[in-house]
């Protein structure tokens, strides 16, 4: 069964807008279990390859391939603005894609994760190792980009196909939620089981890292990640599905991203919090090495991040429908923010009771993490309410956009911090190692739910009225 409802008209003409025709909401197969599990499998199969890529593609090309610390870091850094702008790319061919019966989104899922596998097994050939060193720095510029832009032709559909599974705000809550689940299970496997299997041994017994080991986990990585994504593609399905018109022009999208205070505002809130997440694993590190001095209490603030997700997930459909996704995020940003300035008044040597309050500091910026992809499709609803346009895929390659370029710039302002502070193991220096530690995820909290609160429009009354038009 298809319902059909008119897209809402602006002041301005269609003509004017080159905006949508209709919407088609298909009831034929009722929102469940199946669609949150199908969605979760996406990120759990983009984390099998993520965690092997973010993780440990660095310590591979240094390690096996020999090449120089700076080089990788430049490449990294140039690759994560490439990547940016293939999302904002890929978010445009996904919405002026033909609307197929499979939907705008998953035959998007169904084709490319062929060429991306493919560009993630490239990038661990053994064979690689036995090339001139010009030849290798070559050979892994070109397939670091490949691979960035097959996993955009992914990710990009991927994340915006939410708002196609189901139009109703609660359902879009649990779809954030299973995804963060998956995310976090996929980086939670790959973090603690690669190191176990990347090393091999000498003949005079010496650890080393193993180029052959690595390969064979980027191909268990990939099968892995290929089953995963079959399971979205076959438990999934879209609901929600806008004709278009016509081509839309360039300078009706930007008028109408303009206009879109929510997306301008979440962008900037994300971005912040996304360096800070960064930076937070850097500091962290650091803090525990240098300043605490305990690897064990080190282990344990690792996995605070995929711990968070999981001990979260149970309550965040109670607390959107209880208190709204802005309202409660803003609550729980401040109080991390109190928190992380506690912490630095109190300047513990205490590495426990640091732990403590950093574990409880965390769950209130993870919140915000684990319901983000939920504020992106409110704010895909607000955009078209106010253009009359459905841009799924522009308005979430536009803010993955600013996430690539917030992940480069942390990257940057991380080493910056560290020498800015001349880092090196001195009672001084691991005294404003620890300022960094909390005063940097305070500002970044407190100024985020700052742009919540005053510039983010949609609080819960004003979804609510988004759902129904």
């Amino acid at each position: 069964m298809k319902v059909t409802a008119e897209v809402p008209n602006s002041n301005e003409t269609a003509e004017e807008q080159g905006q949508d025709t209709q919407k088609v909401i298909r009831s034929d197969r009722p929102f469940g279990w199946k669609d949150k599990i199908g969605y979760a499998f996406g990120d759990l199969g983009n984390c099998f390859v993520l965690g092997l890529v973010n993780s440990f593609l660095m310590i591979y090309y240094t390690n096996v391939l020999g090449i120089s610390g700076a080089a990788v870091g430049t490449l990294f850094l140039l690759a994560r603005f490439i990547d940016a702008f293939a999302d904002i790319t890929v978010g445009r061919l996904t919405d002026t894609a033909k609307l197929t019966s499979e939907g705008r989104f998953r035959p998007w899922i169904k084709r490319m994760k062929y060429p991306f596998l493919f560009a993630t097994i490239l990038l661990f050939i053994p064979a690689v190792n036995a090339f001139s060193m010009p030849v290798k720095l070559v050979y892994i510029f070109l397939t670091y980009i490949f691979y960035g832009i097959f996993q955009s032709s992914i990710n990009i559909p991927y994340g915006s196909m939410a708002s196609a599974i189901s139009s109703n705000p609660d359902d879009r809550t649990s779809l954030s939620t299973f995804r963060s689940v998956g995310s976090a299970l996929g980086g939670g496997l790959t973090g603690f089981f690669i190191p176990i299997f990347m090393y091999a041994h000498t003949a005079a017994g010496k650890k080393i890292v193993s180029g052959s080991h690595f390969f064979i986990i980027a191909i268990v990585c990939v099968a892995l990640a290929f089953i995963s994504y079959l399971f979205t593609y076959h438990m999934t399905y879209e609901r929600v599905q806008v004709e278009k018109s016509e081509n839309i022009k360039i300078s009706t999208i930007l008028k109408g991203i303009g206009k879109n205070g929510a997306l301008i505002a979440l962008v900037f809130a994300d971005v912040l919090l996304v360096i800070n997440q960064i930076l937070a694993g850097t500091t962290t590190t650091y803090l525990f090495n240098d300043y605490f001095k305990s690897a064990a209490a080190m282990s344990v603030a690792m996995v605070f991040t995929y711990a968070t997700v999981i001990l979260l997930a149970p309550f965040a459909t109670y607390l959107t429908n209880k208190f709204g996704k802005k309202e409660a995020s803003i609550t729980a940003l401040f109080v991390a923010t109190a928190l992380y300035i506690f912490m630095f008044i109190i300047h513990t040597h205490n590495e426990w009771l640091f732990l403590a309050l950093l574990f409880i500091a965390t769950l209130g910026a993870g919140l915000f993490n684990l319901m983000v992809w939920a504020f992106i499709t409110d704010v895909i609803d607000y955009h078209q309410v106010l253009t009359g346009l459905r841009e799924d895929g522009t308005v979430y390659g536009l803010n993955s956009f600013a996430r690539k370029c917030g992940q480069a710039l942390a990257g940057g302002i991380g080493g910056f911090m560290l020498a800015f502070i001349g880092y090196q193991s001195s009672a001084a220096v691991v005294n404003r190692i620890y300022m960094l530690a909390t005063l940097l995820p305070a500002v970044c909290c407190g100024v985020a739910a700052l742009i919540l609160l005053f510039w983010y429009p949609l609080n819960k009354s004003k979804t609510k009225e988004n759902f129904a038009i």
